[in-house]
């Protein structure tokens, strides 16, 4: 009876391979922990990661992907003063007076996609690095619909008349028009290509910076 309780024992008892495994998986654990907490001098040497950084430059790729630089955006408002009259006819037959407060912003942007390998240079030792830029452009100006309104329309009798009439009355095409345009006049005149480009400058060098470059020199010009 003890023989064949003993032979029972033995055959429900885990296979060999799951006491192999089990001991391989705790002599990895005992290294690991050795390794973790410096219990044998030196140990760690041997396992230590040796890191190589082979990277290509990619710093062009990376300014032509940005396209377009948005450095800043103006806000501006403007009154419009629109008359328009008839020879040899009355205002009160035909003509009409819009008075229109137009509100709008310009965008400043410095075209990046077009940039060719000799606008971009870096020495050999990715230290320094020299950028040559388009000037920075104005953009189209953009009225805000909401922040513009006409304040008074005057119109003679056959121009109500046309109004009734027409599929677009007391459109207001013609004063919005002149707005964008008296807006993008005064954006020429504010100086926000200059503070766009210096915006760039900025942001150019603190992203090369960023990457290692001790030195960052930014140009513009055609």
């Amino acid at each position: 009876m003890p023989q064949e309780m003993s032979r029972r024992s033995g055959r429900n008892g885990p296979p060999w391979w799951v006491k192999v495994l089990t001991t391989v998986v705790a002599l990895v654990v005992v290294v690991l922990l050795a390794i973790r907490f410096a219990l044998i001098p030196g140990l760690g040497d041997l396992f230590e990661e040796d890191t190589n950084d082979r990277s290509g430059p990619a710093l062009l790729k990376s300014i032509q992907d940005m396209s377009r630089y948005q450095a800043t955006s103006g806000n501006f408002q403007v009154v419009v003063d629109l008359e328009k009259d008839t020879k040899f006819l009355p205002d009160a037959l035909r003509g009409s007076r819009t008075l229109y407060v137009g509100a709008g912003s310009v965008g400043s942007y410095v075209d990046l996609g077009h940039l060719g390998k000799g606008d971009v240079k870096v020495n050999d030792d990715r230290t320094k690095a020299t950028i040559h830029l388009p000037h920075a452009e104005l953009a189209k100006p953009a009225l805000n619909p909401d922040r513009s309104y006409a304040v008074s329309k005057q119109r003679g009798l056959l121009d109500r008349l046309g109004d009734f009439f027409s599929d677009n009355p007391g459109g207001e095409h013609a004063v919005q028009s002149l707005a964008a345009k008296h807006i993008g006049e005064a954006a020429k005149e504010s100086g926000l290509t200059s503070r766009a480009e210096k915006n760039t400058t900025s942001m150019l060098e603190g992203l090369l910076h960023s990457l290692g470059f001790d030195q960052v020199t930014v140009t513009y010009g055609k």
